[in-house]
Parts: structure tokens; C-alpha cells; sequence
């Protein structure tokens, strides 16, 4: 490719960007991530010959699909992580990690703008694809937010149309399902109610204290791994009490959070979303970059 063509390709790239981020945010949950997976789709398109594609944005669409898919399954091939961890060491900072909404973080990323996007999503939405396996979330976003043929869609999958059919319907249910006047529309109050007899019974190794708050098909989300399902997780939470008296409520990114501080400075931050006054996601974030490019707020 001439140096000319590939000028004209990056340009018609960034035409369609705005949008396949937006795809990528539905597959994956996070800014971030769907950051990744345009980035990398460009490398994947800017390697490939694109003279004999008609319909650029639905190309671009499917390249981004299949990215966001491999990193789905490369979360799901994880090892499942056990959510309890060792109480971090104190740091000689005193600073709380967070950006200012409105501002530019380091990284380029404008937190505003991904919080416009997140609400564009829907958090509860964001919650029911969580639980949905790889495959169902690719045919649900692509086909049903979309638009994207069930041909194309089992291109992406390997399945045969009626296959990709078959898994945007599966998923479809379990939208719908969620998506009853209420569900997924815990207040804030009860919000703080489930995440504190989560930490209580945390600390006390209850385990059925735990299945009471936990979604049936719960996430728990840490950068080394996932666990699935009520049993895994309370079985994993059990051990995490540890860390409760040395945790304080907060928000994360405007969400219902959990702040480990030690020394004045947010180590670890748990992020909760809820479905049915249950605790459907914990996002369990310990990577200092990560929790720079969060907004975290204790309260």
C-alpha cells in the first residue's frame, strides 16, 4: 500500500471511529478496553487489503467485533482468581487517584466524554451483557444495536447464520428478562445496604450471608481473572474480609464503590453494579494506572 492509499485509508479509519468505539464499549464495558480494541482493529485494517470492500463501516464493524470477541474469551480463558488478596503495603503518597470530570487524564482519555458514552449504554444493560457468554454478547450487540446481518455475524463466530440467529435470540431473552419497570434500579441507599452485608459477611466467612446479596450469575472482575456465578465468588469473598477494616464506601466513576486505602492513598478500589437489589458486577481494580484513569471518590 502507497504511502497516498494508506494517508486515505487512516482518514476514512477516523470517519468511522466515534462509531466502532461505540461497538466496542457494548462488546467490552469499558472505555478503555474499547480504546484497545479500535487501536488494535486499525493495525488489523491497516495490514489488509481493503480495494474489494464496498461497504467500509460494515467491514470496519465485523474487524472490531472479532477483536472485542478475542478479548472477551481471553477473559474468560483466565484462570478464575480468588478475590481475596494480600492487604497492600502502606505508600508514602497521601493522594487519592482520580480525574477531574471535564479534564483530560493522562493517558488522552477525557472522562466526561466516557461518562456521556457509559450512559448513552445504559449501566444496566452494560450488567445483563456481562452475564451473557462471548458469543451471545457479539450477536446481540452487532445484530441487535447494529444492525449487522446474521451472515456477517456468524462470519465472525464461525457459526452458520441460523447459529448466530439462534445466540442473538438466547441473549435477547436474557436482555429482556432484565429489563422488567425496577430491575437493575437499586437506589443508592440500598445500594450501600447490599455492599455493606457483602463486607460483613465477607469478613465473617458467611457464605450463605454472601449468596443473599450476590446475583445468581454475578461477575467478579480483577486484571488477572474472572469468576462466575454466586458460588465462585462467595466461595473466593469469603477469605477477602480482611481487607474490610481498612475499606471505606466511595464512588468509582459516579458508581457504588468500595476504597481500600492504606496510608491516606486508594490501593484497591471495588466497583459494584446491581440487578434486582443484587450485586451483579465487581470490578476489582489494583493497577495504579488503571486507578488514575478512574474517577474515585470517597465519601
Amino acid at each position: 500500500m502507497s504511502d497516498t492509499e494508506s494517508e486515505f485509508l487512516a482518514q476514512r479509519f477516523e470517519a468511522h471511529r466515534a462509531h466502532l468505539r461505540a461497538v466496542a464499549h457494548r462488546m467490552l464495558g469499558s472505555a478503555a478496553e474499547a480504546d484497545d480494541a479500535v487501536q488494535e482493529a486499525w493495525f488489523r485494517v491497516s495490514r489488509a487489503d481493503t480495494t474489494r470492500v464496498d461497504n467500509l463501516g460494515g467491514w470496519l464493524t465485523t474487524v472490531v467485533g472479532r477483536v472485542c470477541l478475542d478479548m472477551l474469551r481471553s477473559r474468560k480463558s483466565r484462570a478464575e482468581e480468588s478475590l481475596d488478596a494480600t492487604v497492600p503495603r502502606p505508600a508514602a503518597s497521601t493522594s487519592v487517584p482520580g480525574s477531574a470530570r471535564g479534564s483530560v487524564s493522562a493517558d488522552g482519555t477525557d472522562p466526561e466524554q466516557d461518562a456521556l458514552l457509559a450512559d448513552s449504554v445504559g449501566v444496566a444493560l452494560l450488567v445483563v451483557l456481562d452475564t451473557l457468554t462471548p458469543a451471545e454478547r457479539l450477536a446481540f450487540v452487532l445484530h441487535d444495536l447494529f444492525g449487522v446481518p446474521y451472515e456477517e455475524v456468524g462470519a465472525v463466530v464461525d457459526r452458520t447464520p441460523t447459529a448466530a440467529r439462534q445466540l442473538a435470540s438466547r441473549a435477547r431473552r436474557r436482555v429482556r428478562g432484565a429489563e422488567v419497570p425496577g430491575a437493575g434500579r437499586t437506589r443508592p441507599r440500598r445500594q450501600r445496604e447490599v455492599v455493606d452485608a457483602f463486607l460483613a459477611a465477607a469478613r465473617d466467612g458467611d457464605f450463605e450471608g454472601l449468596l443473599d446479596v450476590l446475583d445468581p450469575d454475578v461477575i467478579a472482575r480483577t486484571e488477572a481473572g474472572v469468576a462466575t456465578g454466586a458460588a465462585a465468588v462467595a466461595r473466593g469473598a469469603a477469605t477477602y474480609g480482611s481487607l474490610a477494616a481498612v475499606a471505606r464506601p466511595g464512588l468509582v466513576d459516579g458508581a457504588t464503590a468500595v476504597l481500600v486505602l492504606v496510608g491516606g492513598r486508594v490501593e484497591r478500589a471495588l466497583k459494584f453494579a446491581f440487578v434486582r437489589d443484587r450485586i451483579a458486577v465487581i470490578d476489582i481494580v489494583t493497577d495504579p494506572q488503571r486507578l488514575s484513569r478512574l474517577d474515585v471518590r470517597p465519601v
